[in-house]
């Protein structure tokens, strides 16, 4: 990688529907919405924040973004 190209840091956004508002467990893997992968975290918070405002009225809807840059390079974050 070039010194004038930044790295990438890459972002994973994704939802669904709860099975209770007290715990991340998920109603239905197979439902699952995988918006996308995403390469730094601001272009995955504004994908987020789209998600989570157009599902505002289902409160077992949640979406989460996963730092897959932290699980892919776990010693040099």
């Amino acid at each position: 990688m070039s010194a004038a190209r930044a790295k990438q840091l890459l972002h994973l956004v994704f939802g669904g529907e709860m099975e209770s508002l007290s715990e991340v467990t998920f109603k239905d893997l197979d439902a699952l919405d995988i918006v996308g992968i995403y390469p730094d975290y601001a272009s995955a918070y504004a994908a987020w924040k789209a998600k989570a405002q157009m599902t505002v009225d289902n409160a077992h809807q949640r979406y989460f973004i996963v730092h897959m840059h932290k699980l892919l390079d776990p010693e040099n974050d």
